[in-house]
């Protein structure tokens, strides 16, 4: 999928978790380490700013297809609920329905994405998934 011009992460996050690693004194324990690296990495892929919108998404992973909603969207990725759990890790294909009165447009434009899941929680009786974007393509339907 083409991404518009704009580079996609290449999913390799290790030099800024040896960075944060690097900084930490020698007198820290592995625990406090991986906490640390996890931080710098979870911070680094929320970034952007976050847009709260809450538009239908339609999710395609190893375990199945289903839909979903947005809760926010930035120019890394987005966070959105489901019923079904999904690990942190899985790579997923899912396509943003963006309405036509919205955008100003006369049909309605879909946004072609594929990403990995960087963050899942339960939330409400939900599951909350945060996925980063790595490739996206609009059409318009």
């Amino acid at each position: 999928m083409s991404n518009n011009g704009i580079p996609a992460n290449d999913g390799n996050l290790a030099p800024e978790v040896r960075d944060e690693a690097a900084s930490v004194s020698a007198g820290s324990t592995k625990d406090e380490l991986g906490k640390k690296s996890a931080r710098k990495v979870f911070s680094d892929v929320q970034g952007a700013a976050r847009f709260p919108l809450k538009l239908p998404i339609s999710v395609k992973s190893e375990s199945g297809a289903s839909t979903a909603e947005t809760q926010n969207i930035s120019a890394n990725g987005v966070l959105f609920q489901m019923e079904s759990d999904m690990p942190v890790g899985s790579r997923l294909d899912f396509t943003i329905s963006l309405p036509a009165n919205v955008v100003g447009a006369e049909n309605d434009v879909q946004i072609d994405c594929r990403g990995r899941v960087v963050r899942s929680f339960e939330e409400e009786g939900r599951r909350g998934v945060g996925v980063v974007i790595d490739e996206y393509r609009f059409e318009r339907q």
